[in-house]
């Protein structure tokens, strides 16, 4: 996430603007933030998940979408742009453009060194926020490692750790099973080290 030159826009400019133009951005506190563009590794293990995911959830009332749906997290007014994003039931949209998703259930980030600790940090801290929001997996793109926080009826966190390639990741809200060998299917992993000095 890059910041533009500095400009306060109302939620209906970010909207209207948001609406038109060929990039996606992120709002927060009247600031937009340029989204930057997936590698080849991010895409691939994002078309892996959600075809996993879609094959288990097409005859049930969920639905797995990719990052072009904006979701707005009501409790601290940031619009930003999740990787994928799974809900099941009702969409709950903020106006009639149904553009704008109010709840969801399961997200997943694909993390790359430029939003890595933003996804980790301050980012999820805005997603624990919203009520329907039950399961979140971090998908590392340079290693075949997945982390899966699980929400608890204390408001804490479980954390589980999925390293091996015959390792099966199942999330019980939704019924589904990720396997940690199709998620990274033809994914060529870059060495970490030389990863971070590249840019998503």
């Amino acid at each position: 996430m890059s910041a533009q030159p500095r400009q306060y826009l109302t939620i209906d400019d970010y909207l209207t603007l948001e609406r038109t133009s060929p990039q996606k951005h992120e709002y927060y506190a009247g600031e937009i933030f340029a989204l930057a563009g997936g590698s080849v590794a991010h895409n691939l293990i994002a078309t892996n998940i959600i075809g996993m995911l879609y094959n288990q959830l097409r005859r049930r009332p969920c639905t797995v979408y990719a990052s072009d749906l904006r979701v707005k997290i009501p409790a601290t007014g940031l619009y930003t742009y999740p990787d994928i994003v799974l809900v099941c039931g009702e969409l709950h949209f903020e106006d009639d453009h149904q553009d704008t998703l109010l709840n969801p259930m399961v997200i997943i980030e694909i993390l790359s060194p430029s939003t890595e600790n933003y996804d980790r940090g301050k980012k999820f801290q805005n997603y624990r926020t919203i009520p329907s929001f039950t399961d979140y997996l971090l998908v590392n793109q340079n290693n075949q490692y997945i982390e899966h926080y699980q929400r608890q009826s204390n408001y804490q966190w479980l954390l589980s750790e999925y390293k091996t390639a015959d390792a099966r990741m199942h999330i019980v809200s939704i019924d589904c099973t990720l396997l940690l060998e199709e998620v990274y299917e033809k994914v060529v992993l870059v060495p970490e080290t030389a990863a971070e000095t590249e840019t998503e």
